[in-house]
């Protein structure tokens, strides 16, 4: 007896390619499974963060001191120093000046510098910063020094300034010599009194004075300062046989100096 094993029939047939597109049915793909298709984009350069500001480049803001219509072109620097001061911190204006100019080239090359020195009078006294705006005609400063300026008023009459020395006459200088000056302000001093010539000599003319006059020469010396005084000679008056006498009235004015005069007496 033989046993005979039957080989089973293949019915399917397994295929390894990829179904058509019709086997899908209803089948909806699972989105995001399978990447989409894009259209090519170009490629962004990487940028090099060194070189990019970390703050977008902003415009100055306008100087609102400038008036429409201009530019500012530089500026000026006043520096209030005087040489004894530049010594005492063991340098020297120029040095001061050269080193400033040396900081504004490194701050910006190719930059113009100018120097220029303010002068004063000695003891003219005010703060440094100010002598030297005033100096270079600084428009503020300027405007400012004419506001404290009060003119003087007009005068009129006799005007006989001690403090100043001199004489005014309806507001013109009289042209009085210094002895001629220290004759009438030596009466004045002694206002109302009568001075007889003796004494007048005694304190205007030093004791050795080769030129000590006379009182005869005194009389001289009055009849002059008269003249000069003009329509106001009757201000030094006559006492015969005595001196002389400062009479004053209306139109006469003595402005006094801040500090007692040695001839008072």
């Amino acid at each position: 007896m033989s046993l005979t094993i039957a080989q089973p029939r293949t019915t399917t047939t397994l295929r390894t390619a990829a179904p058509a597109a019709t086997d899908l049915g209803s089948v909806t793909p699972i989105r995001g499974r399978r990447p989409a298709v894009l259209p090519a984009q170009p490629a962004r350069p990487v940028a090099d963060r060194s070189a990019v500001p970390t703050s977008p480049a902003v415009a100055p803001p306008r100087n609102r001191a400038l008036p429409e219509g201009t530019e500012a072109r530089g500026f000026a620097l006043y520096v209030g120093l005087d040489e004894a001061t530049a010594a005492a911190a063991g340098t020297t204006l120029a040095a001061v000046v050269e080193q400033l100019k040396a900081l504004t080239t490194q701050l910006v090359p190719g930059a113009e510098t100018y120097a220029a020195v303010a002068v004063a009078a000695e003891g003219s006294g005010g703060r440094d910063v100010d002598v030297v705006r005033l100096a270079l005609q600084d428009r503020s400063a300027v405007a400012a020094r004419k506001q404290t300026e009060k003119p003087e008023p007009e005068e009129t009459g006799v005007v006989i300034d001690i403090s100043r020395k001199r004489v005014v006459l309806d507001g013109e200088a009289a042209p009085l010599t210094f002895k001629e000056f220290e004759l009438l302000q030596f009466l004045v001093l002694r206002e109302g009194r009568t001075v007889d010539r003796s004494a007048i000599i005694e304190g205007l003319w030093s004791d050795g004075e080769d030129e000590t006059p006379n009182e005869r020469t005194i009389d001289v010396h009055v009849r002059r300062l008269r003249s000069k005084l003009g329509a106001f000679e009757e201000i030094v008056r006559t006492v015969r046989g005595v001196g002389y006498r400062f009479d004053r009235h209306a139109d006469v004015s003595v402005r006094y100096a801040s500090t007692p005069s040695p001839d008072l007496f």
